[in-house]
């Protein structure tokens, strides 16, 4: 729980592992996740490594199985998701998995070919018969008659002798007019829609000279490489002369065109014919079973291959950290440098244990603690509930190491401040219900991994929805709103005093009721209402006037409390930090100018509430409603010293005197924060510089003593690397406020110093006035949508209900669909959005710039379950 509040400590490790027991450590690092590695080789690139090889065998056997996984999506056979998480596999099992994908790939490879090969020669076949079918309608309907140039073809009958002469050679033409040459012609088939430019071309490159008969052919032929339904024609071209053929030839080949040999006589055609559908049969048995034997390949390699995906993305995991690795001078051992919680030492050891009881070696891994001044990373644990308000925190920034975290606080104001922007009890039922909704169906919605992206932002904040529908309900009771109208439950503590409204006037006509002014002095039971505003409220004319009031000052409460909290969360990061001088020069004087100036203001709305009203009435009457002083004017005249005479002036005695003590001491906090920390800061470099002078010339070797978790043993390691000197981490790191820390041998700027101190002195006063404003957008946007939501009403709804006809119900329902759809859209969807934004807004800007620096980085551990959903998102996308 405690890293909730504060993230979790880490510790930097050095592990030495032995080579053999090195790739089933990592593994059982990476099912744990709780160790981050650093590269220990930055300075060489990818293609030099020591276990370059392995993940490029790895990415080969990816390759393979993506084209498996294509191959059966293209099937659309369903891939067997058991949501086991198989273990990574020993090195020396991935020879087998290499062996069985590369049968598996090389075995449907094959295939493809083979059936591609055959659906090819089908299509030839089919588009044969076709020629064949229309080629001998077009010799049934005409004759050839060869004669003169430009001689056409006429219509001839023809004779049982005909069957066996052929239709364009010589004896044949001679049967008609006298043939003075021989035609010739060639068929095929052409896509349909290139039939025009072909047509067009053909017409212009022979100059007229060719005679062109087409047919389209009906049913829809599959391309067998892409697997597509293609259209085409077949056609028939006569020509004169060899040097047409060529030409007719080169423009069908230009278009791409397929040309198929096509018979003179009727009896060969037909015989012909015979054969192509004798072949086409023998075609679709053998395509059929190849397609079966295809079918049973991928049907088996469906059911493994998303384990298969697992231990292959395992492996290469592994071997991608361990690239990260130094390897030890006798290359028996390699070493590794790696953060992980302190918390979790003991699990990081049984995990070591494991892998090397996994691997048969006889020697332990060795981990030892470091110590460093590099900034370790941010860690916090969280569940499925405070993962969403997390994220809405380190989307602002990712917090600096240990210091105080905003996530558990934010739990109940976040929902708080938007329930107050979005108070209406109906509204808040509808979100209410869909966050409700998505919290007991969480395990069902979760498993159909949706890739709508919109969907996955509802998801995941799922219960930030449900517990901003919650408190909206509560703040919509407060207000007594419930889709802009009021509840009369408990009946109005209001009345019409009979003194004072004759009963003539008492039973008005219902337009003209509303018009009565009710007295709190003989009109009021002086009983609150038990829950919320009175109903009595809805029907007054000066309800937006009351409304505007009462929010107004709540949302001032709001923001000075909000603010005022975490201010003193800066105190959590200035003890823990042992930054002294923040707290004497930072957060007293922002704690004093903050509770003078505005606490104090809210101090006199409380005040003002509690002494003045209708019926407090005092000697002279001082507190009644006509002797309330305005506490924005009060507010305004106490930072100014502008003070009348006037008998409305004070609520108190010694009012004045002790204001003008507030704002002094308030403007002694401003130079308090401006100059006492520069100097202080400088003081205390001089004396850490006076106290190092005669160390840093020793030259004495630095030596980090950390412990031996393995054994319980002290040992001496080295300093790392990169040279950085040896301090706690936890007192190294920097938290809110902004420490100015400075190196033994850094040079001091004192400029430097006032400049960074003059910035946050000048953001804090002058944010505490500009923030505490900031926080009318309570009011603003309550307003806003509390309005929305009666113009809507009004303009829509009642229109419905104003119907007094018999077919008023008929319109009813319409209007009622209308209304429902606009509220959901645009008062529920739109106005909710709306409210978020500004609730986040209060929260980064307002509330956690008082503490917060948001400095650090993540803690990213190796961790198989997050590099898998990775992996498995990124499919999905693309």
């Amino acid at each position: 729980m405690s890293s909730l509040f504060q993230s979790e400590e880490m510790t930097l490790c050095q592990l030495f592992l032995q080579s053999e027991a090195a790739y089933s450590c990592v593994s059982e690092l990476g099912e744990l996740g709780l160790a981050q590695f650093r590269d220990l080789n930055p300075g060489i690139n990818a293609f030099q490594r020591k276990f370059v090889n392995e993940v490029r065998r790895c990415d080969e056997m990816e390759r393979k199985l993506r084209y498996l996984e294509k191959e059966i999506k293209k099937d659309n056979i369903p891939m067997l998701d058991t949501g086991e998480n198989p273990d990574a596999p020993q090195p020396r099992e991935m020879i087998d998995l290499e062996a069985t994908f590369e049968k598996l790939e090389s075995e449907l490879r094959e295939v493809n070919q083979n059936y591609e090969a055959l659906k090819r020669n089908f299509l030839d076949l089919t588009e044969l018969r076709h020629i064949l079918r229309k080629t001998q309608v077009f010799f049934d309907e005409m004759g050839v008659v060869a004669g003169a140039p430009g001689a056409v073809a006429v219509p001839s009958p023809s004779t049982p002798d005909d069957e066996h002469v052929g239709l364009l050679s010589e004896e044949g033409l001679g049967r008609g007019h006298s043939a003075t040459a021989k035609l010739g012609f060639v068929a095929g088939v052409i896509l349909r829609e290139r039939l025009p430019s072909f047509e067009r071309l053909l017409w212009r490159a022979c100059r007229g000279n060719v005679f062109l008969r087409q047919a389209e052919i009906e049913t829809a032929l599959e391309d067998p490489a892409t697997s597509d339904s293609v259209y085409k024609t077949v056609f028939i071209i006569f020509f004169q002369g060899d040097q047409l053929k060529a030409k007719v030839k080169k423009i069908c080949e230009g278009f791409r065109a397929t040309l198929y040999p096509c018979p003179d006589s009727p009896a060969e055609r037909r015989e012909m014919c015979m054969g192509v559908m004798t072949r086409i049969e023998d075609l679709n048995t053998v395509l059929s079973q190849t397609q079966d034997h295809r079918h049973r390949v991928l049907v088996s390699a469906a059911k493994n291959i998303k384990n298969w995906f697992i231990k292959v993305r395992k492996i290469k995991a592994i071997y991608h950290t361990l690239n990260c690795f130094n390897v030890d001078v006798t290359e028996k051992c390699l070493v590794a440098e790696c953060w992980i919680p302190v918390a979790d030492i003991d699990n990081i050891h049984l995990a070591l244990r494991r892998g090397t009881e996994r691997a048969g070696s006889s020697v332990p891994p060795i981990l030892n603690r470091m110590t460093t001044t590099q900034e370790p990373p941010t860690y916090h644990r969280v569940n499925k509930f405070t993962r969403g308000f997390q994220n809405l925190i380190d989307a602002y920034g990712i917090a600096s190491y240990r210091e105080v975290n905003p996530a558990p606080y934010t739990i109940i104001t976040f929902p708080f401040l938007f329930a107050v922007m979005f108070g209406d009890s109906g509204h808040a039922l509808i979100m209410f219900s869909f966050g409700a909704w998505m919290v007991l169906c969480e395990n069902s919605l979760s498993k159909k991994k949706s890739k709508n992206e919109i969907w996955n932002i509802f998801f995941g904040g799922r219960y930030i929805i449900f517990l901003m529908g919650l408190f909206s309900f509560y703040t919509g009771l407060i207000y007594n709103d419930w889709f802009s109208k009021s509840l009369n439950v408990f009946g109005s503590v209001w009345f019409v005093n009979n003194q004072t409204h004759p009963k003539h006037e008492i039973y008005m006509e219902h337009e003209h009721e509303k018009d009565i002014m009710l007295d709190p002095k003989n009109s009021y039971t002086n009983i609150p209402y038990p829950i919320g505003l009175d109903p009595v409220w809805q029907v007054a004319d000066n309800k937006i006037n009351f409304l505007n009031t009462y929010k107004m000052k709540i949302s001032i409460i709001l923001g000075v409390v909000h603010m005022l909290f975490g201010v003193l969360l800066s105190l959590w990061n200035h003890v823990y930090f042992k930054r002294t001088v923040n707290i004497v020069c930072e957060f007293i004087p922002q704690l004093i100018f903050m509770i003078f100036l505005f606490l104090y203001l809210v101090i006199l709305m409380f005040h003002k509430w509690i002494w003045y009203g209708a019926n407090m009435i005092g000697k002279d009457k001082d507190f009644d409603e006509q002797h309330a002083p305005s506490i924005l004017i009060t507010f305004i005249n106490m930072v100014l010293f502008k003070y009348g005479e006037g008998p409305n002036e004070f609520m108190f005695s010694g009012q004045k005197m002790l204001q003008m003590i507030f704002v002094l001491i308030a403007l002694i906090c401003v130079p308090w924060m401006l100059f006492i920390k520069p100097f202080v800061l400088q003081s205390q470099h001089k004396k850490k510089m006076a106290a190092n002078g005669g160390a840093l010339g020793a030259g004495a070797p630095k030596i980090n003593h950390g412990s031996d978790l393995e054994s319980g043993e002290t040992s001496e390691l080295p300093t790392p690397s990169d040279g950085n000197s040896v301090a706690p981490a936890a007192q190294s790191s920097g938290g809110g406020g902004g420490g100015h820390g400075h190196g033994d041998g850094e040079e001091f700027e004192m400029s430097e110093i006032f400049i960074h101190q003059g910035i946050h002195t000048i953001e804090y006063v002058l944010g505490s006035v500009s923030h505490t404003a900031s926080y009318l957008r309570l009011w603003a946007l309550s307003l806003a949508h509390a309005q929305l939501s009666e113009v809507l009403w009004s303009m829509v709804m009642r229109i419905g209900l104003a119907q007094r006809e018999f077919y008023g119900a008929i319109i009813l329902f319409f209007i009622f669909g209308a209304w429902a759809i606009l509220t959901v859209s645009i008062l529920v969807l739109m106005e909710g959005l709306s409210a978020f934004l500004h609730t986040l807004r209060l929260h980064w800007v307002e509330f956690q710039s008082k503490f917060y620096t948001g400095a650090g980085y993540a803690f990213t551990p190796f961790n198989f379950h997050e590099m898998l959903a990775a992996a498995e998102a990124a499919d999905e996308g693309d």
